[in-house]
């Protein structure tokens, strides 16, 4: 996946590392990622690697938070 602008306006998307950086990837998408975006993301990592970066993200809002405990926790 090309990372976008809209997605990483704070950085330079060229500068991602998908595995270096995957926590940063995980919360973007996951709070501001389209439904493209969202199933890249679960074809990239793991769901134990995503339920651990909801756990102890302290980026997500608790909304988010709690729409993805309920999604991941039911795979």
């Amino acid at each position: 996946m090309k990372f976008n602008q809209t997605l990483f306006w704070d950085i330079d998307p060229k500068t991602i590392d998908k595995k270096k950086h995957s926590q940063y990837i995980i919360e973007r998408i996951l709070e501001f990622g389209s439904d493209k975006n969202v199933k890249w993301l679960f074809n990239t990592y793991n769901t134990d690697l995503l339920k651990k970066v909801v756990k102890q993200s302290r980026s997500l809002s608790p909304k988010t938070k709690s729409l993805w405990n309920l999604i991941l926790n039911n795979k």
